[in-house]
């Protein structure tokens, strides 16, 4: 195996890994909020936890799932302006995406480590031995996974079609 090829073996696990956090902060703020609503509507005694802790699930959800959306290439694209434009044109607008995304995931990644420094010694109310810092650790993770799946779809290319986020393409709808 070459150096691109266990690249982007590496990005494939770290892909995974991104996908199975986010999709499991997903479903277990699904079943958070409505234990909350139960809780203060049914039983008359509402718990302080649900909210703050979905709201720290969130944004691991948003920023790591945010990532593996990049990877797979399933992001909010506008493409209208690229199929209006001659491919010499084409392939520089791209660069410029490209450049546009690794400038955004630097931004993440300086900044959100900066915002986890400042606020590392602060606690949440609801849980104390939680710190801050931790909550928004997401934002410089998913700015360094970001960069790493520009360098390997720069670098290595797109991944390979053996790859899990192949695995369920949307359908066809007639």
């Amino acid at each position: 195996m070459n150096a691109k090829q266990l690249y982007a073996q590496a990005m494939e696990w770290l892909y995974v890994a991104c996908i199975v956090l986010s999709g499991t902060a997903l479903v277990v703020i699904t079943l958070m909020i409505p234990l909350g609503v139960f809780s203060r509507y049914v039983l008359n005694s509402p718990l302080s936890w649900p909210e703050p802790a979905a709201i720290v699930l969130m944004v691991m959800f948003s920023f790591l799932g945010g990532a593996a959306v990049y990877r797979a290439n399933v992001h909010v694209a506008v493409e209208a302006l690229l199929n209006a434009v001659k491919p010499d044109v084409r392939r520089w607008m791209l660069v410029g995406v490209d450049l546009c995304v690794a400038l955004t995931a630097v931004f993440m990644l300086g900044y959100g480590i900066q915002l986890c420094q400042v606020t590392w010694l602060q606690t949440m109310a609801e849980f104390p031995a939680l710190k801050q810092g931790i909550v928004y650790m997401p934002i410089p993770l998913a700015g360094l996974f970001t960069l790493l799946f520009l360098i390997e779809r720069v670098w290595a290319g797109d991944p390979p079609k053996t790859s899990l986020m192949y695995s369920d393409q949307a359908a066809e709808l007639e």
